[in-house]
């Protein structure tokens, strides 16, 4: 529950603490001293979207902070983002500078506005004053109906995920085929001259090595032939002196054994030297001069200059050109089995998105019958009397969601096997459109939410919704899970008398499952309180400053009366009170 909230230079606040307890806490006060900015705050820490016309006229920042008690789903949702635990509690803070910018800390750890909407679930429902029936649309009014199912969308939402890809590939190869259909001319091309030049990765540079040996076959013969007499074959060669050298050295030998490995070694460089001119004879033999083959390599080379000016830097690059082309060509000739292997994709899935979102469809009409029943009960024991009716609307309909008479259909008709869907209405939420609909008199037409016209008559079926859901939601199965704050800014805004008492008690029986949090002006509403809470503005050197008391017995007593009579509080008024109070226990 919500033990602790502060605001500090929020709005007309320049510093206010309140302190809640369980069950039904009600926060009264004068119009204008700042009861709602206090929700404001709350729901800036739930997430709200902040402003820097938030923080108080002279003020640099302002800050709001409240202390929850932490619940396990919360304590989950720290970790994952790398939040510490701050024992039994969890403190949330906003700081929102003059300058618009501004910064959010969770257990005293920097955070994100995102972090604490993922808390706020756990955490509090926050009804503010802004919130009416008349803003229920598509959306609201689906969601409400999906949280009292318990009925999760993440099947059909993933459905509807495969079934948008498969259809964007499919759109994507049509859209670009006249494109495609353009290039072929240019395909056909590159892929035939890069196909008829019979690429070997790393030719270039074998040829370019070639190309200089027969561009210099004169020189690269002279040399080699010249190398090879003066290592062997003229008669003042290496081999010559080398070979006399050793008769000389094996004389030594066979006199000084030390000489033995000098005429080794002498032999071993006779063979090297051998060796080394054999290879540069062989080489000059093997030089053929042939400028028939200079100029073919010449061609070679530039047929590969050409196709790297076009298609790459290396062989390599162009090859893979080449295989690119050649894969677009495919392409384009396996259009008709591309196409047909996209559309039985796109055919399945929309067989499973349908599957899934009938399914989704089956659990919401089955919660709408349990809603709509719970909601009626609620809504006439608030002293009203009403028709309430829920319609979960399929397609199939005539006009896809209504039937001639202008009446909600509620049945998903099946398509005929070659028939075409509409898939117009489908969504990552499903296909249903759900519709509220009241009649607050006998024998008059049910009317949508927002045509009633008495906003008291909107409060009070506001507040029996809002029951309705929490105290008949399908919730989590959790061994004793932590009851959420609920927060109403002035749902009894517009009624008074018996539906206002009504109203008390509605509120004062939610209470006792879960902290409700109230801002009222109603003393039948507030003389129901567990914690009573007065909001006062006052002024002190020029500048209005708010406060918050939470009060006792008596002091709750001179607040009714306040509240019944205005300025002047009367004996009357007291014991009127004093009355009230007693009998709400």
């Amino acid at each position: 529950m919500l033990v602790e909230l502060r605001a500090e230079n929020y709005a007309v606040i320049d510093h206010a603490i309140a302190v809640f307890g369980p069950g039904l806490n009600l926060l009264t006060g004068e119009t204008g001293a700042g009861k709602s900015i206090l929700v404001d705050a709350l729901a800036l820490l739930m997430g709200g979207k902040s402003s820097a016309d938030l923080v108080r006229h002279g003020a640099e920042k302002a800050v709001v902070a409240c202390v929850f008690e932490s619940t396990t789903g919360a304590e989950l949702i720290l970790e994952e983002n790398g939040i510490d635990s701050a024992g039994s509690e969890i403190i949330l803070r906003r700081e929102i500078q003059a300058n618009g910018k501004g910064r959010v800390f969770v257990n005293n750890q920097p955070a994100t506005v995102a972090v604490l909407k993922q808390l706020a679930p756990e955490l509090a429902l926050v009804h503010a004053q802004s919130e009416s029936l008349s803003s229920f649309d598509q959306g609201q009014q689906r969601t409400l109906l999906d949280r009292f199912g318990g009925i999760s969308t993440d099947s059909v939402s993933e459905a509807h995920a495969r079934w948008r890809e498969a259809a964007a590939k499919l759109d994507d190869l049509l859209q670009g085929e006249q494109d495609r259909l353009h290039m072929v001319d240019l395909w056909s091309y590159q892929n035939k001259e890069i196909s008829a030049a019979h690429l070997v990765p790393g030719e270039d540079e074998a040829l370019e090595t070639e190309k200089r040996v027969l561009a210099n076959a004169e020189k690269l013969y002279a040399a080699a032939t010249g190398g090879f007499d003066q290592l062997y074959e003229g008669g003042a060669s290496a081999e010559v002196s080398l070979r006399a050298a050793l008769r000389n050295v094996e004389e030594l030998a066979r006199y000084d054994g030390r000489f033995t490995e000098a005429a080794q070694q002498l032999q071993s460089i006779r063979a090297t030297v051998g060796d080394l001119a054999a290879s540069l004879r062989d080489y000059a033999e093997s030089i053929n001069a042939s400028p028939e083959r200079l100029a073919e390599i010449e061609d070679r080379l530039a047929l590969l200059d050409r196709l790297k000016r076009k298609y790459g830097k290396t062989i390599d690059e162009v090859v893979a050109f080449g295989e690119d082309v050649a894969r677009k060509l495919a392409e384009v000739e396996d259009r008709d089995e591309i196409l047909k292997a996209l559309r039985a994709a796109l055919d399945e899935a929309a067989k499973a998105y349908q599957t899934a979102a009938a399914a989704l469809h089956a659990e919401r009409k089955a919660a709408a019958t349990r809603l709509a029943k719970l909601a009626e009960a609620q809504i006439n024991s608030l002293a009203m009397k009403v028709r309430f009716e829920i319609a979960v609307v399929g397609p199939g309909s005539v006009g896809q969601g209504f039937s001639p008479d202008n009446k909600p259909a509620t049945a998903v008709r099946a398509l005929a096997p070659a028939e075409t869907p509409d898939t117009s209405h489908w969504s990552s939420t499903g296909w249903d459109q759900v519709h509220y609909r009241i009649s607050t008199n006998p024998g008059e037409p049910l009317k949508p939410l927002d045509e009633i016209a008495s906003g008291g008559e909107m409060s009070r079926v506001m507040l029996a919704l809002k029951v309705s859901v929490e105290e008949g939601a399908v919730k989590p199965k959790k061994k004793n899970p932590t009851p959420r704050t609920l927060v109403f800014d002035e749902i009894d805004i517009g009624i008074g008398g018996r539906a206002a008492e009504a109203v008390g008690q509605k509120l004062k029986s939610l209470s006792r499952g879960q902290q409700v949090l109230c801002v009222t002006h109603l003393p039948q509403i507030a003389a129901f309180a567990d914690q009573h809470l007065v909001v006062e503005k006052n002024e002190s050197q020029g500048r209005t400053k708010t406060q918050i008391r939470t009060l006792d017995d008596p002091s709750r007593t001179q607040e009714v009366a306040r509240m019944l009579s205005g300025a002047t509080v009367t004996e009357t008024s007291l014991q009127h009170a004093a009355q009230m109070i007693a009998a709400s226990r």
